[in-house]
């Protein structure tokens, strides 16, 4: 790691400690080379992306925000990680080319859970979500997907506060990833 990203990460950091219990969002869901690259080569019909929602059994601060030692990090898609999780699936599917509103295939999700942990040591997140696809109101793949992650955690705040909001933000990625994978999710989105 260069000394200008160490740098920034320990502003960021510094800049965290000092505000207290900060709330930070989330960077903006960016396509990957890599889910691109699985979306273009398993040769898929256009989809829509419909609705994610938080799963009605849960408390509605999972979908709010997760603690990061001193710090929160929240959802800049309608203060929603399921709306998040939604919109990482529409921007990799338009990256692929795959992206159209009118598409008789809508892919919807139910957030299960969501979890991150930047303990000084090891630090730790899940994801997990129920996945639908529908095509002209037929349930064509309905499957529960879960994405884990552990990393080094650093003793300092400063370091390991903004390692573990990336490391968090990339588990929708790979979540993603998973369910373009997943063989029965290209099925059900086969031309």
């Amino acid at each position: 790691m260069n000394i200008s990203r160490l740098f920034a990460i320990a502003a960021t950091g510094a800049v965290l400690l000092l505000t207290g219990c900060a709330s930070t969002p989330m960077g903006v869901p960016q396509a990957t080379i890599e889910n691109t690259a699985r979306l273009r080569s398993a040769q898929l019909a256009p989809a829509r992306v419909g609705s994610f929602t938080l799963d009605t059994s849960k408390p509605a601060a999972l979908d709010q925000s997760v603690s990061i030692r001193a710090a929160s990090l929240n959802s800049p898609i309608g203060g929603s990680f399921a709306q998040y999780l939604g919109e990482t699936l529409r921007v990799e599917l338009a990256a692929a080319g795959l992206a159209d509103p009118n598409a008789p295939t809508v892919i919807s999700g139910t957030l299960l859970d969501s979890e991150l942990d930047a303990a000084i040591g090891t630090g730790s997140g899940k994801l997990s979500a129920r996945f639908v696809v529908k095509r002209n109101d037929t349930v064509r793949y309905d499957r529960t997907l879960s994405a884990s992650a552990t990393w080094e955690s650093s003793f300092v705040g400063a370091v390991a506060i903004p390692l573990a909001a990336g490391q968090y933000q990339g588990l929708y990625r790979k979540l993603a990833g998973q369910l373009f994978d997943d063989p029965e999710f290209r099925k059900a989105l086969a031309p």
